[in-house]
């Protein structure tokens, strides 16, 4: 199937769902991007154009193995496209040392290592350093005062002298997003961060994102799930992989369709959208 992508996000003709005014500055740019595991030559990622811009939120959508992760890891500054090009917040990946450039790179992942026994004030003071354990003699009176803030913002302002290792599976997400926000990052990377959350905790980490969005008009953030329910009504934008390839991109109105989501991941889906937020269900009848 030949991939379908809509209209570019700023076009006049996006709809609705499209950015007023100009377009922002770019804040990623992935063009001609290709991976190939070395060991067995399997092409991971084909072929991928993609450009994120200031103030847009996009969601990356696509069964297991379609290579989203890999699309991450490639606008994290954490490894090298195979042919192709990948530019974030201005420097080409190649010709920069990553290590300053992840350090201005906003990621949470579950897969973060994070000291059970340390407070959650603790565990967003590392996100000035980037590092796991705290190097207390870096941190100054007004650093401290930053991260009681972010937690504030993030409405978990009474939690600051709790171990992060009893709060539950929302708190955290929300503790690890302050600590990202601590290197005022112009991208936040979001790497499945409702996984495991019931649904109270889930519905408070949309909240605190939906929040996040307004209140900074100029962040691009991009996340990864399985799931439409998890999206924030501020997700405007939406890339869907297959196989390694783009399926479609572009303004969520136009992409986040039964069709698409269809073509996406091989099998019925119908798609709906209430008051911003989505749900999708398999269109197969049931069984009685």
């Amino acid at each position: 199937m030949t991939p379908t992508q809509p209209s570019e996000p700023q076009s006049p003709a996006a709809g609705p769902d499209a950015l007023h005014g100009p377009a922002g500055r770019v804040i990623a740019e992935l063009t001609g991007v290709g991976v190939r595991r070395h060991t067995t030559d399997q092409v991971i990622l084909d072929g991928i154009d993609w450009t994120v811009r200031s103030g847009e939120h996009w969601a990356l959508l696509g069964a297991n193995g379609a290579g989203k992760t890999t699309v991450l890891r490639l606008i994290g500054a954490q490894m090298f496209p195979t042919v192709g090009t990948v530019e974030v917040l201005g420097h080409r990946l190649g010709r920069v040392d990553v290590r300053e450039l992840r350090a201005t790179i906003g990621l949470v992942s579950g897969a973060q290592k994070v000291p059970q026994d340390a407070t959650a004030h603790t565990v967003v003071l590392t996100g000035a350093t980037g590092t796991v354990q705290p190097l207390w003699r870096t941190y100054d009176g007004a650093t401290r005062e930053r991260a009681h803030e972010l937690l504030a913002e993030l409405e978990l302002k009474e939690l600051a002298d709790r171990p992060y290792g009893v709060c539950s599976g929302g708190q955290r997400a929300r503790i690890l997003i302050a600590r990202a926000l601590m290197a005022d990052p112009s991208l936040l990377l979001l790497d499945e961060p409702f996984n495991a959350l019931d649904l109270p905790s889930r519905e408070d980490l949309i909240d605190a994102l939906h929040r996040l969005a307004a209140g900074r008009p100029e962040l691009a953030t991009v996340t990864v799930t399985h799931h439409l329910e998890e999206l924030s009504p501020a997700v405007d934008r939406a890339v869907l992989l297959r196989d390694g390839r783009v399926q479609a991109l572009g303004p969520v109105a136009q992409v986040l369709t039964s069709e698409r989501m269809t073509a996406c991941f091989g099998r019925p889906i119908e798609v709906s959208r209430h008051e911003g937020r989505w749900l999708a269900r398999s269109g197969r009848p049931s069984v009685s």
